[in-house]
């Protein structure tokens, strides 16, 4: 695999993504744990945002590394270190990643073990950890604009 551009209409989809998953996410009751669960739709919901503001901020970082530095990885939990050995993360961003890529596959291939009680710890406290990768991946492709496909 060859580097050659980040496509910036990938890039601002994916960023796109994750803030709508968040946002929706954080119009959920969160306010205590029996409003979270008084409607079982809101478990749902809060499960589903998380899984794929997750997997859009895998994919964006998968698609920095393919696209701007020829590197493919296909599983999810080396992303993280692909992001940090090019200096895109930094060591304690990219081990949050791996911990971010780890949950993401607890979700999908163990998502029978998930309680209700710790999809609420998340979304009611620890969803910022995903806007702060998201954010220190933004900012570095802002800071290296030459790696960047501007076409749309």
């Amino acid at each position: 695999m060859s580097p050659s551009k980040i496509v910036k209409r990938v890039v601002v989809d994916r960023v796109n993504w994750v803030e709508q998953m968040l946002e929706g996410i954080e119009s959920l009751p969160l306010e205590s744990f029996e409003s979270f669960v008084k409607e079982k739709r809101n478990v749902w919901a809060a499960e589903s945002c998380l899984r794929r503001a997750l997997e859009a901020l895998m994919d964006l970082g998968r698609h920095i590394l393919a696209k701007g530095f020829g590197e493919g990885i296909t599983e999810y939990k080396q992303i993280g270190l692909g992001l940090e050995n090019r200096r895109i993360l930094s060591e304690s961003q990219a081990r949050l990643f791996r911990k971010l890529a780890g949950y993401r596959n607890r979700m999908v291939h163990f998502y029978q073990e998930i309680s209700d009680e710790e999809l609420y710890s998340i979304c009611s406290s620890q969803i910022g950890d995903i806007r702060d990768i998201t954010n220190a991946i933004v900012k570095w492709i802002k800071e290296h604009p030459n790696m960047l496909d501007e076409t749309l």
